[in-house]
């Protein structure tokens, strides 16, 4: 039994709980217990790079501050929809986005922001033949050197065998540390993070999960099989890497996993409903914790039993010494009358006499409701292991076959399969959650949402992000996205084809481009007041109306998943978002009759041009007119 605690509240510790529960990986250790590494947390307080030379237990690299000022550096830059790219653009709300993941991940933040259920990525391992993201906070080598200690203040050599790359690890760090970052904020309280890895850089993704997402977060390390056998050049073959997995907080689970059947190999009457049995358990246990009400006469089949097949005068002594551990029955007197009446009792014979089984069906089990004992109709599962991705089937060599049925030539060497990714979909998601995908490649993670929702019937959603790597011109397509594209396009033809299945096959394109605005929007203070004069429309010229409202949506936190309409209101156009969410029209000349026209809408958020209205009286009059809507102009 828990102790009361009297003592008063320490308002110490529940600061540290709070700034925890914001910046977990502002907290460390010091040898008063747990504390708060303050210049971390200055340094999320500013944009400027804080300083601080404080030992402390975490992981460092050179770069790292760095890497925390551009995680935290705001972008002028917006996602541009691709509506030519794009299938069924205006009913789908899956999302594929072509651009620098970072900055992504930086322009989703509010409309987005813990949304994301479940996020997979498969980043560069840092093999030594990995592209690397290099972000704009790469130092100099000379630099490098001074901090990590390979050269000193006066530029003097201090070890004799140098990396090849000096900054190798640190590199790669400040590459994934701020993605990681922005990455957390994304996901739901009851999120999962899985990533890939190999032994390359596990243990250092392994400590900055621990710093971003805090140690009791870590949910475990999963091994597993990249091939069964192959030639290799070093002392061990590596036939294996790693999947990592994090929680965003401790209300998020894993779903249980189907249970193997093996071993359900008989049947009865009741085959239909509760499918088929094993008998693998005894009613009688020696090594369980002895009660003597559980340690009864049983008649069954004219043979009179008890637990251990004793004597009546050994029975009765057991029951006399109530020993701490003995054999007795599994279930109480009830609870057999209730199995032995529905078919969950057998009786065997074994060399020793006769034994009781009960029946373990494939999907029944018998429950205690509040009037008695019931059968349950119920699919058996089990807790996930570390060990289920050791199956050949999650291995690359499925991922090879996966693309070859679309593909006729080689399109990817080290994607993964489709089977690992839906495996850790159904660990962790349910049938209406979004999931992300920021290194999404040859666009893996939206063929297995699209593979579970065909077989589930569910409406899970995927957001891809890639960067527009160049291809090999023999493979005819420009760049990885347009590969990622046309993968998600055949795939969802050929689970149609194969399943019947009706299900969102669609996808929004969206590419990472600038601001709509123009320079002088997002800089005024360094134009004249003449020129900011002149410059009266402070949208780009090739600007869409599609263009506004995706930039829009993302400055007033709305998905870009969101269903959308045009329609026409007192003669202009209109793009309506999700019924009466958003209200946008970027035209010009809005008078009193548009406002009274579109108050009979009652929209939630309507948003404008500045110089979108015919005079200040309009202005004036449709706030008036619509009292209870947010008003943005651009």
């Amino acid at each position: 039994m828990d102790k009361l605690n009297l003592a008063s509240t320490d308002p110490v510790n529940e600061n540290i709980a709070r700034i925890a529960a914001i910046f977990p990986h502002c907290i460390t250790e010091s040898d008063a217990g747990t504390a708060v590494d303050l210049d971390l947390l200055r340094q999320e307080l500013g944009h400027r790079l804080v300083e601080g030379n404080k030992e402390r237990y975490r992981l460092e690299w050179p770069g790292k501050r760095e890497a925390l000022v551009t995680a935290n550096t705001p972008v002028h830059t917006t996602l541009r929809p691709v509506i030519e790219a794009s299938v069924n653009f205006n009913d789908t709300e899956n999302l594929y986005i072509e651009g620098d993941n970072l900055e992504v991940l930086k322009l989703l933040q509010e409309s987005y922001h813990g949304k994301i259920r479940m996020i997979y990525i498969d980043p560069p391992y840092n093999t030594g033949n990995d592209f690397v993201y290099k972000d704009n906070f790469a130092q100099k080598s000379e630099a490098y050197k001074q901090e990590s200690g390979q050269k000193d203040a006066y530029s003097r050599r201090l070890v004799m065998n140098p990396e090849t790359s000096g900054r190798y690890h640190s590199d790669w760090l400040s590459m994934i540390y701020p993605r990681l970052k922005l990455a957390r904020n994304l996901l739901s309280d009851d999120g999962v993070i899985f990533l890939s890895i190999d032994d390359n850089e596990l243990y250092n993704l392994k400590k900055l999960g621990d710093e971003i997402f805090g140690e009791a977060n870590f949910v475990a390390s999963f091994p597993r099989i990249t091939k069964k056998a192959g030639k290799t050049t070093g002392l061990v073959a590596r036939n294996h890497d790693y999947v990592l997995c994090f929680r965003k907080s401790p209300t998020a689970g894993l779903n249980a996993c189907a249970f193997d059947a093996d071993g359900y190999d008989h049947t009865d009457e009741y085959e239909k409903e509760r499918g088929r049995y094993k008998l693998s358990q005894t009613l009688d246990y020696g090594s369980i914790q002895y009660s003597p009400s559980l340690d009864y006469e049983i008649t069954i089949d004219g043979q009179i039993l008890r637990p251990g097949n004793v004597s009546r005068e050994e029975m009765l002594d057991r029951q006399k010494r109530n020993p701490k551990s003995d054999f007795c029955w599994r279930w109480s007197k009830d609870l057999y009358e209730f199995g032995m009446n529905n078919g969950f009792v057998v009786l065997k014979r074994s060399r020793n006499g006769h034994r009781i089984y009960t029946k373990t069906y494939e999907k029944a089990t018998i429950v205690r409701g509040p009037n008695g004992y019931v059968v349950e109709d119920r699919d058996r599962t089990k807790t996930c292991t570390t060990l289920d991705l050791l199956d050949n089937k999650f291995s690359n060599d499925n991922s090879r076959k996966d693309l070859g049925k679309l593909f006729n030539e080689k399109i990817f060497e080290y994607s993964k399969p489709v089977s690992l990714i839906a495996e850790l979909i159904t660990l962790a998601t349910t049938g209406n959650d979004i999931i992300l995908d920021f290194f999404s490649g040859s666009a893996t993670t939206a063929h297995a949402v699209l593979h579970l929702n065909a077989v589930t019937g569910g409406k899970r959603k995927y957001i891809m992000v890639q960067v527009p790597e160049s291809v090999d011109a023999h493979m005819g397509y420009d760049n990885i996205c347009e590969i990622g594209r046309e993968r998600i396009r055949r795939a969802a033809a050929k689970i149609k084809e194969e399943t019947g299945a009706e299900f969102d096959d669609g996808f929004r394109v969206y590419r990472v481009d600038s601001s709509n605005m123009q320079n002088v929007y997002l800089h005024p203070q360094h134009y004249g007041q003449q020129t900011l004069n002149m410059l009266t429309n402070k949208i780009k010229p090739d600007r869409t109306a599609d263009d506004l409202l995706a930039q829009v949506m993302l400055g007033l936190g709305l998905p870009l998943s969101l269903k959308t309409e045009r329609i026409t209101i007192a003669g202009k156009n209109v793009l309506k978002v999700a019924d009466n969410a958003l209200y946008a029209c970027f035209e010009d000349d809005i008078d009193e009759a548009f406002a009274k026209a579109l108050a009979a809408h009652a929209p939630l958020r309507f948003v404008c041009r500045d110089g979108g209205f015919k005079n200040d009286a309009a202005k004036i009059n449709i706030r008036q007119l619509l009292p209870g809507t947010i008003m943005k102009v651009i």
